[in-house]
């Protein structure tokens, strides 16, 4: 008879039960709790999942949110002067009455009767003699200007011109966009540089930054905005560019230019 031997070999068979009654009972145990790691990985996962999911939709929600404010705010900022026309500007006013025929942009009615409302209450006497304008009322405004001009002896462009500075040509103005309102002491209604002495225009100048609104034209400023001194025109601009305008003591186009300047050139320089 022949026998087979297995000499120095590294094989130890395996020993493998086939039967199902045993094979269920030895590894039922550890199956059910690797079912069950499962099961709550899975859970933990989708709970994961829908709170990563909630953050993000928190975190775009409050883009959006920013995103629309930072358009608001640009709209406010909108720059109208001689080089810039308010058919470049991409801005429609949404007017609203604000009394005594006069309307302004709904965007700063309330701050502005605030201001006005602060401003008598600490005894002064706030009147606004202009606000919004049509263009109509610009163009009848603007000619009778350099028809008075013209009457008192200067050539006809250097009426336009001068009137321009004085007045602006129709589309200029910043009272097309009813953010720009003029507003003078009751008892002095002069428009011009005298206005700055009423307690009504020092108190307007000290304090209208937190309403959000600006001297436009301060004095000394016309070879930047075109326009003569006006301690008169207050331009709404927000209270946040307010009041980093005053504290940098510079013009809308100064501004603009330090730190909108990229959009200042697509924008407003079209």
């Amino acid at each position: 008879m022949l026998q087979a031997q297995i000499i120095d070999a590294d094989f130890y068979p395996a020993v493998v039960d086939t039967h199902p009654a045993a094979r269920k009972g030895r590894n039922a145990g550890p199956e059910r709790a690797a079912l069950k790691r499962t099961g709550t990985h899975r859970a933990a996962l989708r709970v994961g999942v829908l709170a990563l999911c909630a953050v993000l939709l928190a975190l775009l929600a409050a883009r959006v949110v920013l995103w629309a404010g930072r358009r608001q705010e640009t709209e406010l900022l909108v720059l109208v002067n001689p080089w810039n026309r308010i058919e470049h500007a991409g801005f429609t006013p949404r007017l609203v009455d604000i009394g005594d025929g006069q309307q302004v942009d709904e965007r700063c009615a309330e701050a502005l009767k605030r201001m006005l409302a602060d401003c008598a209450e600490a005894g002064n006497d706030p009147l606004v003699c202009s606000a919004y304008r049509t263009r109509e009322t610009q163009k009848t405004l603007y000619r009778d200007k350099v028809e008075r001009l013209e009457a008192a002896g200067i050539s006809e462009q250097e009426a336009g011109a001068i009137a321009a500075m004085e007045v602006a040509r129709p589309g200029t103005s910043e009272h097309e966009l009813g953010l720009a309102v003029d507003v003078v002491d009751a008892g002095h209604q002069a428009l011009d540089q005298s206005q700055e002495n009423t307690a009504t225009q020092k108190w307007l100048m000290e304090n209208c930054w937190q309403y959000g609104f600006i001297l436009r034209y301060p004095n000394g400023s016309t070879g930047i905005t075109g326009i003569i001194y006006e301690p008169w025109h207050y331009r709404y601009v927000g209270t946040e560019a307010a009041e980093q305008i005053r504290q940098l003591g510079v013009t809308l186009e100064e501004y603009l230019t330090m730190f909108y300047s990229e959009e200042a050139v697509v924008r407003f320089e079209r």
